[in-house]
């Protein structure tokens, strides 16, 4: 276990060097969220009461928050597609080091980006009128940065399974497309007719996005948060038993 802990270190420490010296793709990451809450959040506000929340923020951010945890962690196996080549992986898989921890490793550098990139997605609403709990902010955040470990090791585990950014690009906007429209990120499902209701009921992200809102509205005892809790643990193991069995498998 030690062996583990330390050799999940020194390929965190690594990888984060290598995303402080290329901070681009942080920024870029970042960027379109950000421009949904500085363009498309006010186009909200005349209607906020249809939306359910005390405020339009308080509806749309925690959407825009699930969405960053989406799109900021389902990409970052491209990264691995480019160590993959230049032959990092294969070094790696000759070292010692635990197959887990260089995936682990990874990992744990895209949840602490994604939470300082949720952190500050949430003070960019605030002088747009974002009203929500302090407690209910942090526990999205965390919950956010859980649901995108479990992405990361899934993204991880695909990309060193298609080895091909040809493959892998297309296979992600078909999942993630239909994923952004039916969960409810933008707008809550509840303004959807019924059948779109009921077709968006079978995807774990849309109960997400519910129990986040209900988190940013202080109303911790809701259903809606227990089912996102319950559906982000679900995701958080199946990501992580998929990437650590595949990387293993592929650094076997």
């Amino acid at each position: 276990m030690s062996t583990l802990v330390r050799d999940t270190g020194t390929i965190f420490r690594r990888a984060m060097r290598t995303s402080l010296r290329n901070p681009a793709w942080l920024v870029i990451s970042l960027m379109q969220p950000v421009l949904y809450i500085v363009l498309f959040g006010p186009l909200l506000e005349p209607i906020a009461g249809q939306l359910g929340g005390a405020n339009a923020y308080q509806v749309f951010v925690p959407g825009i928050l699930v969405q960053l945890g989406l799109f900021g962690t389902a990409f970052v196996g491209f990264s691995l597609i480019a160590e993959y080549r230049a032959g990092v992986i294969e070094s790696q898989r000759v070292s010692p080091a635990p197959r887990a921890a260089l995936l682990l490793g990874r990992v744990l550098r895209d949840v602490l980006v994604l939470a300082v990139q949720g952190v500050v997605l949430v003070l960019v609403a605030v002088p747009f009128g974002l009203d929500a709990s302090v407690g209910g902010v942090a526990l999205t955040i965390a919950l956010v940065a859980v649901l995108g470990g479990s992405l990361a090791a899934v993204s991880y585990a695909l990309a060193l399974t298609l080895k091909s950014e040809d493959a892998f690009a297309p296979l992600l906007n078909v999942v993630l497309f239909p994923v952004l429209l039916l969960s409810g990120i933008l707008l809550p499902m509840t303004l959807a007719p019924g059948w779109l209701q009921a077709v968006s009921d079978v995807v774990p992200f849309k109960h997400i996005v519910d129990g986040a809102r209900a988190l940013f509205a202080g109303d911790f005892g809701a259903p809606d948060v227990g089912w996102g809790l319950l559906f982000t643990v679900v995701l958080a193991a199946l990501g992580a038993w998929y990437g650590t069995s595949q990387f293993r498998k592929e650094s076997g």
